[in-house]
């Protein structure tokens, strides 16, 4: 028993000496909250001479929780961003690995759009259009209750009233954060909108999710990783392709590029914020309680985050493309901060 007792004071000397001797604050996770968080790393920086400004690294969000919950130590990081909320098999796998106490904030919300150069054509989709472009398997004509392999090559393939343009959309990878979100929000609202579809969800689960959220893999939709630059350029490069990430990163290159309009709304700030875009998600971020205390500045970047001049009605993120939290879920996050509170889940 005192041998035991004596080893573990010895690990965790050896735990919290390794972590002391990393200066800067390690974050990794979504590419749609990388702008964010690379935006308060450095005015975190520039505010606080006393600690080094936080290397921020974009993994996507199942990326970024994977390295999380990979254990404690100086070569984990500190902090994950990500684009939807921890699930439960990764909250599994951090405990597993001796990740037990994490902090959830969440900071905002942003849209998820479909996008095309600026001078592409405009286009009016609805959830239904995009199921039936992008998933995997499509009823079969008019045959009900059948299912084959998607052929759609043409947007009027699916929509007799869409333009004959090929199907070509580029579009973040399975670690994504974007990707997940877009799957069980659009796709999912586009299956659902087929009857038959929506009732086999009562009588098997697991065929109507693999239905819903399978994206097809014959070169319509093209992964284009975590880099959203990347899907810029693509789309400037041929006028005919769309494109799927996050509102910010189109309100941040408005001038390249322009959203879609979906179930009859464009993809604008208000219009996510008031809930009229339906397609939009919660954004978050994760810290290692573990980690506090040890790795310098942590406890201060977290309230840093959640104040008010970053991500407050008037704060600098705002300006970024971030919609702002209303003011009672803002204060609660800014409670969880000071307290160090664990996760609800």
């Amino acid at each position: 028993m005192i041998r035991s007792t004596i080893l573990t004071i010895i690990f965790t000397f050896i735990f919290i000496f390794d972590l002391s001797a990393r200066e800067s604050i390690s974050i990794v996770g979504s590419s749609t909250v990388y702008p964010f968080s690379t935006t308060v790393a450095e005015e975190f920086g520039r505010k606080n001479a006393s600690f080094k400004s936080p290397i921020v690294e974009s993994t996507g969000s199942g990326g970024g929780l994977k390295l999380f919950c990979s254990g404690l130590g100086p070569n984990t990081p500190d902090i994950t961003n990500a684009s939807r909320r921890i699930k439960l098999k990764e909250i599994s796998l951090c405990k597993s690995n001796g990740v037990k106490d994490i902090i959830e904030i969440k900071i905002g919300f942003d849209g998820i759009v479909f996008a095309n150069s600026k001078n592409g054509i405009d286009l009016e989709l609805t959830t239904k259009d995009i199921y039936l472009a992008l998933a995997k398997e499509v009823p079969c004509g008019a045959q009900d209750d059948v299912t084959c392999e998607n052929q759609s090559k043409l947007w009027s393939d699916v929509n007799s009233e869409l333009p004959e343009l090929p199907i070509m959309v580029y579009g973040p990878p399975p670690t994504s954060g974007t990707r997940d979100a877009f799957v069980e929000i659009a796709m999912t609202d586009g299956c659902n909108s087929i009857s038959w579809i929506k009732d086999l969800k009562k009588k098997n689960k697991n065929e109507w999710k693999k239905l819903c959220r399978t994206i097809r893999e014959d070169g319509k939709y093209i992964e284009a990783g975590e880099n959203d630059n990347l899907i810029i350029q693509k789309l400037n490069s041929n006028k005919n392709s769309f494109g799927i990430f996050g509102f910010s990163f189109l309100d941040q290159n408005s001038d390249q590029v322009k959203g879609t309009k979906i179930n009859g709304v464009y993809p604008t700030f208000d219009a996510i914020a008031i809930g009229d875009y339906k397609i939009s998600r919660s954004l978050y971020f994760y810290v290692k309680k573990a980690h506090i205390g040890s790795i310098p500045g942590i406890e201060e970047f977290l309230t840093h985050f959640v104040s008010e001049d970053a991500i407050g009605e008037d704060g600098y993120l705002i300006d970024k493309g971030l919609i702002p939290l209303p003011e009672d879920e803002l204060l609660r996050y800014e409670n969880d901060a000071k307290s160090l509170a664990n996760m609800r889940y």
